[in-house]
């Protein structure tokens, strides 16, 4: 790490900027009058493939943003858990080793991670001081685009992982969910017994997380906040490693599916069991995982230093989620 004296404003380079978290930073940044540069497989300045531009945008710049990955809303076949991997790991190598090349290095290199490298928790919340690692095969990928975010010696850069709860805005989880709840499929979303397969558990993909009724926490965080904490994170030298990017007010199933259903006016959503959703996740080709998973995160270091959430409360989070959607749909029409 290192306390760098060059000062923010400087040219962003966002690698995975077509995805959501992306697709609203990059405005955000420019209309802060930030120069931003761009890499993605398709749509962007600079294509992953084209190590040479990378590098070049890299060196000189003031920040480095790396979101680039498969989204885990997949069916975790043996391709698509290669993909997830490889989708982090090359692109997490290729700019560590852009700034390993630079001759003047950026300060500061956020890079996503996700607070799912925790356990499930039900007992007490996880932070970086005190949290403890789960296991499978989500776990297992945190963990390894963690290590290729510090496997280099970069001296001259500030580097980051940003533990991320799940991401509230006019996107992401919000959308499927929403659509559900209109259906009368809003209800809390309840574990309980299902086979699995001796092939998924030695995958890590088999799910025994063992949470009731709806109980199982949920951490989450608004896309607006998000961009505010990189923003907090450039300014403040003495954040570093990782860091939970997660509401200081974690809810749980129930009482989040609750506030989807008023925020929409919708009165009722009777409770779906395991095999209800198991069924389903096949259909819609994910994992009940990202539902049943008990994600229970507090931003310690960030309250330490004084970070303030514009979206403290869940269901302003929500009801601005659905307000954006509106708008952004609105404007489409």
């Amino acid at each position: 790490m290192t306390d760098s004296a060059t000062p923010h404003g400087g040219p962003v380079v966002i690698g995975g900027s077509t995805g959501f978290m992306g697709q609203y930073l990059i405005p955000r940044l420019r209309a802060a009058g930030r120069e931003v540069i761009t890499i993605s497989r398709t749509g962007a300045d600079i294509a992953w493939e084209d190590q040479r531009a990378i590098d070049r945008a890299v060196d000189g710049s003031s920040l480095v943003i790396g979101l680039a990955g498969k989204s885990v809303n997949c069916r975790y076949t043996a391709a698509n858990r290669a993909a997830i991997f490889r989708s982090r790991l090359d692109t997490t190598s290729s700019l560590s080793a852009a700034i390993a090349a630079a001759s003047a290095p950026p300060p500061l290199w956020i890079n996503s991670s996700t607070a799912t490298i925790y356990r499930h928790a039900e007992d007490r919340p996880m932070t970086e001081s005190s949290g403890e690692i789960g296991k499978g095969f989500s776990v297992e990928v945190a963990k390894a685009w963690e290590r290729a975010l510090f496997a280099d010696e970069l001296p001259h850069t500030r580097r980051v992982a940003l533990r991320s709860a799940i991401v509230l805005g006019d996107g992401g989880v919000l959308g499927p969910l929403r659509s559900m709840a209109r259906l009368g499929l809003g209800g809390a979303q309840h574990d309980g017994p299902w086979p699995i397969s001796r092939a998924r558990r030695s995958a890590g993909t088999g799910h025994e997380f063992g949470a009731r009724r709806g109980r199982q926490r949920f951490s989450w965080v608004h896309i607006e906040d998000i961009a505010r904490i990189i923003d907090f994170i450039e300014a403040t030298p003495s954040l570093d490693g990782a860091v939970n990017a997660a509401s200081p007010n974690p809810s749980d199933n129930a009482e989040f599916m609750s506030i989807v259903r008023q925020a929409l006016g919708v009165g009722f959503g009777p409770a779906m069991p395991r095999w209800m959703l198991e069924i389903g996740a096949i259909g819609i080709r994910t994992e009940t995982e990202l539902i049943l998973k008990s994600r229970w995160v507090i931003p310690e270091k960030l309250a330490l230093a004084g970070f303030e959430f514009a979206y403290p409360k869940l269901e302003d989070a929500v009801r601005d989620s659905f307000e954006r959607a509106d708008a952004l749909s609105g404007a489409a029409v």
